[in-house]
């Protein structure tokens, strides 16, 4: 059975943005798709973000879809330099791999940044990666995009004004993200 995570990031929680509805989508094609809560801003720590997510460990597998918005791309990439066996597919929208905001959120981002990621181990841990980004961000620019996923070694997507892909840019549903996923499923 294909299981599919969705990460959401910093102050965000699973029933924002165009979670919940990527999320019926796909169990309406009978799939499991899970969106943890993580502790944002409180609590907002990596190895908090990690403990939550080792609580689905035993859903990880080759069947595995990943999808992370914002922060929640790091938390995944952290996540597959930690595995074992590969996922199937891992989905980064409007990540980043560093402060981007000379240090005006280090409290809740820092540990996610302490050591370079791993890239080899990450690439290595997924059979298939895509990176989105917007050409209008303006938490994260586009350049950000482009490293992830020249690091990844895939081409980046770039989305014409689609903001933050959040509810505050219009994305309450991205059917481009779920048409993808379903070419995998």
């Amino acid at each position: 059975m294909i299981n599919v995570f969705i990460i959401h990031g910093s102050y965000g929680n699973p029933e924002e943005n165009w979670f919940p509805w990527m999320k019926r989508e796909l169990e309406n094609e009978g799939y499991f798709v899970a969106i943890p809560a993580f502790p944002t801003p409180e609590g907002q720590k990596l190895n908090m973000w990690l403990d939550k997510l080792k609580e689905y460990d035993n859903y990880f597998d080759e069947n595995t879809i990943l999808i992370g918005h914002s922060m929640g791309c790091a938390l995944l990439l952290r996540k597959l330099e930690l595995l074992k066996n590969p996922v199937k597919a891992v989905f980064l929208i409007g990540g980043f791999t560093k402060d981007l905001w000379n240090g005006k959120y280090s409290s809740i981002i820092d540990t996610f940044f302490e050591q370079p990621f791993d890239w080899h181990h990450i690439r290595d841990n997924s059979k298939h990666f895509e990176v989105y980004q917007s050409d209008n961000d303006p938490l994260v620019p586009v350049s950000m995009g482009k490293d992830i996923a020249k690091n990844l070694g895939v081409k980046l997507v770039k989305i014409k004004n689609a903001g933050h892909f959040n509810a505050a840019a219009g994305y309450t549903k991205f059917p481009r993200l779920l048409e993808n996923v379903k070419k995998l499923l």
